[in-house]
């Protein structure tokens, strides 16, 4: 591993806090930075940083402090304002306690903040108060624990690093931690740094640099002694192919990992690591040794599923084995729970059971979480496990701790806290396919959806806008266009691969060609159908057909347009299709409510889209007496419709679960197209 540091970066940074913080603080935000920026060091919020400075308190007076990494504060984009200052000196009068339990070791970082309003101290906050260096920086990097996590681990790192690192054995974070660690320094006060056995590298110096080239210098050391011979040999194969099509599998997975409260997003990965080592004779041993590091346990559990597919049988006939491996793992979980409870004498409420990992052969690694976020941090950390594996079964044997350290880190509350209390929102975990989204309705629909936590995959033949959407909620989107069915499919494809399966559509793309019934030519009125029945119920059919693999319902929503129930002149070959899309709507609300799929619509007039243009609408309105204005509030609460109002539409029918075959109106009052 090469250093990163630059002394015209870190000047850079000085120059550009200097109204915020002090130089201290500056340098220490930057080294933070080059270790947080690379994964073989760090992942999503790992890791912790801090420095020993002075800054005057509320009333002026110059105070020794530590700032140290705060809680929900990741080292990659970390600012001055995550690392909150804590008087250093009654830190250090803490160390004279003979015990201090974890609720009071952090009542002690927090009331001893200069400003209460900061974000939780690290709860490693003592250990970095302990060590009398001014920098201090901590990761769990991949080579470090490839030597750390072995059964003979003190003995390997004193043969590859001598008396330049320190070892501490393990212990649990917190106040035993912090003290352990400060014995063994002054024992050995020439040491460079600490290596905490089945947790990670710590060094320390008197400067930023010193202290980050350090952590450097011996992750470099580590990564020499764990290659000196790869694990895995050369592939001379072809990549293995899918025993199954994935897009079968992951919504049969998806919904038996799920419940009717709570649904999961599944995230894939592929690598030739990954490949390399779902296929490996050892996998069935290797995967179930324990986490790389126990803070990690409660993002991808003690242990991955694996679940061997068989090629040439389809995912249906696999289902039974399937659900069968997943009710194992479950029944596994409860019984370690049990299990631990019993040998400690304590209660705890069980954690959900399911499996956060599932790793197949020929497939891959199939991370499961909350969101698409939960499900990626997962993934990328057993990604980086699959490292420390395979590192370490190349110097030796990898090795992580036994069943009852793992419990105590995985019920630790303080370790609970790091993934924080999250509002549940009403649609989190469900994956949500809107078409016509770029703009209008599909667009306020979508941010409307995003803001109650669906994982969206927006469609929309304007690349522009819709990536420009897309970007701001960072969602997934696909350029499409709807009147070709092959491309419809495959976008439906393309989201299940992505997430997992599918839990609704707002079936929302339409245009709205204008001639006269009697003359209008098959080429318009077929364009039409194209556009305002076949593509609601190409998407419709590939949906669903997920869905029905998931067997968990789901809903489809429809903008059908009071077009349907009120035609107008000139309107037919935009009508006729509508009324079509209505009778599509009810046909998939009477032939699949027994799969729990709802199937409704709404029923919208007059709302600024872009679906007519400003001649049409001024052409309309002039027809009526009405300015443009006038023309969007002519109806019987003479208020204008907004694309936010059919939104909410939208979302009242996602979440009703007892609803389908159902029309819901939204123009403002029109009894003329009232549905009877």
């Amino acid at each position: 591993m090469e250093s990163l540091w630059s002394d015209d970066q870190a000047r850079a940074f000085v120059a550009r806090y200097a109204d915020r913080c002090s130089e201290d603080l500056a340098l220490r935000v930057y080294s933070a930075r080059l270790i947080g920026q690379q994964p073989a060091l760090v992942l999503h919020g790992g890791g912790n940083t801090s420095v020993k400075t002075r800054t005057p308190d509320d009333i002026g007076h110059d105070t020794e402090v530590l700032c140290v990494k705060g809680s929900g504060w990741d080292l990659g984009d970390i600012e001055p304002e995550g690392f909150p200052a804590v008087r250093l000196a009654p830190l250090l009068q803490l160390r004279a306690l003979e015990s201090l339990s974890d609720e009071a070791m952090v009542n002690a970082h927090r009331t001893r903040m200069l400003d209460a309003s900061g974000p939780s101290p690290s709860v490693e906050t003592l250990l970095h108060a302990f060590l009398p260096h001014k920098f201090i920086d901590h990761s769990h990097a991949d080579a470090i624990l490839a030597l750390v996590d072995q059964p003979e681990a003190e003995a390997l790192c004193r043969e590859r690093f001598g008396e330049r690192l320190g070892i501490v054995p393990y212990v649990m974070p917190g106040f035993e931690l912090a003290k352990l660690a400060a014995r063994i320094y002054e024992r050995h006060p020439e040491v460079e740094g600490l290596l905490l056995l089945q947790h990670g590298l710590f060094t320390f110096g008197k400067t930023a640099k010193e202290s980050y080239e350090r952590h450097i210098q011996a992750v470099t050391l580590a990564e020499a002694y764990a290659v000196r011979r790869r694990y895995w040999t050369a592939r001379d194969s072809l990549p293995p192919v899918e025993p199954v099509s994935y897009a079968q599998l992951a919504p049969v997975l998806r919904g038996a990992l799920s419940t009717d409260d709570r649904r999961c997003v599944l995230h894939l990965r592929r690598t030739d690591a990954v490949l390399d080592f779902v296929s490996d004779a050892k996998l069935s041993s290797l995967s179930q040794v324990g986490p790389a590091t126990p803070d990690h346990v409660i993002r991808t559990k003690r242990f991955p599923l694996v679940l061997p597919l068989v090629h040439g049988q389809s995912v249906e006939q696999q289902r039974p084995t399937i659900l069968a491996a997943i009710d194992r793992y479950r029944e596994n979980y409860r019984a370690y729970v049990e299990r631990q409870m019993a040998r400690k004498g304590i209660m705890v409420t069980p954690l959900e059971p399911s499996p956060r990992i599932v790793l197949s052969p020929g497939i891959g690694l199939i991370a499961v979480g909350s969101s698409e976020a939960d499900a990626s941090i997962a993934a990328d950390i057993y990604e980086h496990t699959i490292d420390v594996i395979c590192l370490a079964e190349a110097v030796d044997r990898y090795q992580a701790l036994p069943e009852d350290d793992i419990f105590d880190m995985e019920y630790w509350s303080l370790e609970q806290a790091k993934l924080g209390r999250k509002v549940s929102r009403p649609l989190e975990g469900h994956v949500v396919i809107i078409s016509g989204a770029a703009s209008g309705i599909g667009a306020a629909t979508a941010r409307l959806f995003a803001a109650q936590g669906a994982a969206l995959f927006l469609l929309d033949r304007q690349e522009e806008l819709l990536q420009r959407l897309a970007g701001q909620l960072k969602a997934a989107h696909s350029v499409v266009d709807m009147t070709h069915e092959g491309a419809v499919r495959a976008a439906v494809q393309r989201a299940v691969r992505r997430f997992g399966g599918v839990d609704g559509i707002i079936s929302n793309a339409g245009l709205a060609p204008q001639e006269p019934i009697a003359s209008c030519t098959t080429e318009t009125l077929r364009r039409s159908f194209e556009i305002n029945l076949y593509a609601h119920h190409w998407l419709a059919s590939a949906a669903s057909a997920a869905m029905r693999r998931q067997g968990r319902g789901g809903f489809l929503l429809f903008n059908v347009s009071k077009a349907a129930f009120n035609p107008g002149r000139g309107f037919g070959p935009y009508a006729v299709p509508k009324a079509a899309l209505m009778a599509l709507v009810k046909q998939y609300a009477l032939e699949l409510g027994g799969d729990g799929i709802r199937a409704n619509a709404v029923n919208a007039d007059r709302v600024r889209t872009g679906l007519l243009d400003p001649e049409e609408v001024a052409a309309r309105a002039q027809a009526r007496g009405l300015d443009a204005d006038g023309y969007y509030r002519a109806n019987l609460l003479r208020r204008e419709v907004s694309a936010n109002d059919v939104a909410d539409a939208f979302l009242q029918l996602a979440l009703a679960r007892s609803t389908t075959g159902s029309v819901v109106t939204v123009d403002g009052g029109n009894i003329a197209a009232s549905p009877r």
